[in-house]
């Protein structure tokens, strides 16, 4: 649908409206974003609401100062509302959602014209269950007590996760309408293992059924979606509302206009999603949970019933499902040849190329058809249960005993699920290769592996199964059924181009591509340094010592550092040879919370204390330090994959297969995307200024650092 005079024009006074309404000024990379996204979704052919044009996505690279976020909000949203399609932002963090629901939209709606209703989907499990946390009341024995709730008496104080006053609390803040139910709203992280005691899924939940559904926070939240017209949600969301068939939790891809921030995250989130494991001595466990849960269950069902019968079906196909794993891990620990270093007490074996010997998976099939089985019976057991909610009609099993055994009956059977995904991914054989089939192209082989992890006094065996590429799933689930994508983030190229994005996401082959220039003068705002070192990274030792002597020097001149490291182990080291001469001075990120270490740089600094932060990963991504806050990023070491990871392992055999280069196709590009997001912590805004100093020399002294170098933004450059 061209794109008509009536909504160019809407999107070209609402970009007036909110920049005067802001008091900020046009920026040229912006405007390229905005008409290019417009120009995209215009182009979009349709015949009755449906896409008639190929399958095709809209990349925009847009680097740090050009306002991406209000680009394609400008543009996106008035071209949805006229073709009648939601629009769904999908970001890979909480915080990126929660600034476009809480500031973005209503800074929009409240500086132009455009009016639009919006929501916020999160999954089930983000979510308060009232039903769960009314068991966790009682079982703690004051579900019905007739005595005054312990949190109307300490209404001020924090309660410890866990305890019982700390779930009383959960429920008088939720009562009270202080608190919304969504768990990143409470005020303190509550820790995994505190939260799924009051949380559910979809497998668990009775949904209308359920005693509380007129107050539960998930379908409150739930309600604004069918009207909305645009829908925050995450990758992770909407990775498993395709894996449910689309259209589940989020509007049809077909009736959707998708724009993916943060989306260089989303093929490693889309591996994830599809990826399945199983541990063995924890699945045993579960399984006798099951058989202490069938006993319990069975003096509420009627006997010769649907549900009773079931119940000695779930029974056996437990017993067989044990059986099998017992074979499958004696198989594992006497057929590999395990290897733990003195360090470690962890251990990984790799099936090359995702094949598996014939024993296993002789083993694995049986353990598959186990599986299968007990699925199928705690489907029976779980539907049989759901048919009690219904008191419109008589049935075998009574409400009371329904709304007491469906969420456990539930719960078992999503567990099983689960299983079944990693014996169906282990069983699973590669399609079979035709005469004319080139080894370029046939898709790789799943990685498939084993770890062992060892204990004082116990140790686990854990099966993994993975795609190696998320390209034909996010084909097949997402590009080809889409209305229309829009991809964007800082980092979308590597080595100056969208191949890896393209080959690892499987975008369509009409999709466009373009990079927005900066509104940064880098050439005057900053330097990129790489200074002399005693020794290079391939010498461990030689090299911690090496900082150790050179980084002291570095943070002298400035007052606000950040150090980068691609080892946690070297972290630690370098931090404990310079923290007694510096004392006070560094603080790394296990220190504390994230948001507590970077608190406690910024209080330092507005002090005018220098402050010294030491990071891996996570730091060479997540963090916001504008101005003063940080005007040196050190980085140690070029940030190559580790080597032992089975899922790039198999990515490089395949490669390798293929005849190409895996360290050139696929190692140098991935540090090159690495390396741009680490030096990208350093300029935040258009005044700040500063400096980036590259400790690894291997930058300058191997070919391929020239490659490196060349992808980084166009920083003064101080080789010395």
């Amino acid at each position: 649908m061209p794109l008509s005079d009536d909504v160019k024009a809407e999107i070209q006074q609402g970009y007036r409206d909110v920049l005067a309404g802001k008091g900020i000024r046009a920026r040229y990379g912006q405007r390229l974003m905005i008409a290019e996204i417009a120009r995209y979704m215009g182009d979009i052919t349709e015949d009755d609401g449906k896409r008639t044009s190929a399958p095709a996505a809209c990349v925009v690279e847009a680097g740090t100062g050009t306002g991406k976020t209000l680009g394609y909000l400008i543009a996106a949203i008035p071209v949805a509302r006229a073709l009648g399609k939601t629009l769904v932002i999908s970001t890979a963090t909480v915080a990126l959602q929660d600034q476009i629901i809480s500031k973005d939209l209503p800074d929009l709606e409240k500086h132009t014209r455009l009016r639009f209703e919006w929501t916020l989907a999160k999954g089930r499990g983000r979510y308060l269950c009232l039903s769960r946390l009314e068991t966790r009341l009682q079982d703690e024995g004051h579900g019905d007590s007739d005595t005054m709730p312990l949190f109307l008496l300490d209404e001020g104080r924090e309660q410890e996760p866990g305890t019982r006053e700390f779930f009383e609390e959960l429920l008088g803040q939720y009562g009270s309408r202080q608190w919304d139910g969504d768990r990143d709203h409470w005020p303190s992280t509550i820790p995994d293992d505190i939260w799924r005691q009051v949380t559910t899924d979809h497998r668990q939940c009775t949904n209308r059924h359920c005693a509380y559904f007129d107050n539960c926070a998930f379908f409150d939240a739930r309600k604004g979606l069918e009207t909305a017209d645009v829908v925050v949600a995450n990758h992770d969301l909407v990775l498993a509302d395709l894996a449910l068939g689309g259209g589940a939790i989020l509007p049809e891809p077909e009736n959707a206009l998708y724009i993916f921030d943060e989306a260089h995250h989303l093929p490693d989130k889309a591996l994830n999603h599809f990826a399945a494991s199983v541990p063995l001595n924890s699945t045993r466990q579960w399984l006798k949970q099951l058989g202490q849960a069938l006993v319990k269950i069975q003096p509420w069902l009627p006997p010769s019933t649907v549900a009773s019968r079931a119940v000695e079906k779930v029974s056996e196909a437990s017993r067989q499902l044990e059986d099998c794993l017992n074979r499958v891990q004696e198989h594992l620990l006497n057929s590999i040849q395990w290897e733990f270093s003195d360090e470690r007490r962890t251990a990984q074996w790799r099936y090359p190329e995702g094949e598996l010997p014939e024993q296993l998976l002789a083993l694995a099939t049986e353990t598959r058809a186990a599986t299968a089985g007990l699925v199928r019976h705690l489907g029976t057991m779980a539907d049989e249960l759901q048919k009690g909610f219904d008191e419109r009609k008589d049935h075998e099993l009574d409400r009371d005993t329904a709304e007491a055994w469906y969420p456990v009956i539930g719960s078992f059977h999503a567990r099983a699920e689960d299983q079944s995904r990693l014996w169906a991914a282990w069983c699973e054989s590669p399609a079979p290769a035709s005469d004319d089939d080139k080894p370029a192209h046939r898709p790789p082989p799943p990685a498939r592996w084993a770890v062992r992890q060892r204990w004082d006094h116990a140790e686990e065996v854990t099966l993994y199964s993975s795609p190696v590429l998320a390209d034909n799933l996010l084909y097949s689930r997402l590009w080809s059924r889409a209305h229309g994508a829009v991809l964007t983030s800082a980092t979308l190229t590597a080595l100056g181009r969208f191949d890896r994005l393209r080959s690892r996401a499987g975008l369509p082959a009409d999709s466009r591509y373009l990079v927005v220039p900066s509104s940064f003068r880098y050439g005057e705002m900053a330097t990129v340094e790489v200074p002399p070192m005693d020794a290079l990274p391939t010498d461990t030792e030689g090299f911690t010592a090496a900082l150790v002597k050179r980084l002291p020097e570095l943070w002298a001149a400035e007052k606000a550092t950040l150090v980068l490291f691609t080892s946690r182990r070297q972290m630690n080291a370098v931090r404990d040879r310079l923290a007694p001469d510096h004392p006070g001075l560094i603080t790394t990120q296990d220190d504390m919370a994230k948001g507590e270490v970077l608190r406690h740089h910024c209080e330092r600094v507005d002090a005018g204390k220098p402050s010294v932060l030491f990071g891996v990963a996570s730091f060479a991504e997540g963090i916001d330090l504008p101005g003063r806050y940080l005007d040196h990023v050190v980085i140690t070491r070029l940030p190559f994959s580790v080597p032992d990871d089975p899922i790039e392992a198999s990515l490089a055999e395949w490669v390798t297969s293929r005849g190409g280069n895996p360290f050139m196709e696929i190692t140098v590009p991935d540090a090159s995307v690495k390396l741009v997001q680490a030096v990208g912590r350093l300029l935040r805004t258009e005044s700040d200024t500063g400096r980036v100093s590259i400790l690894d020399r291997r930058i300058v002294s191997r070919r391929y650092g020239q490659l490196l170098l060349d992808a980084l933004p166009p920083f003064r450059r101080i080789i010395q």
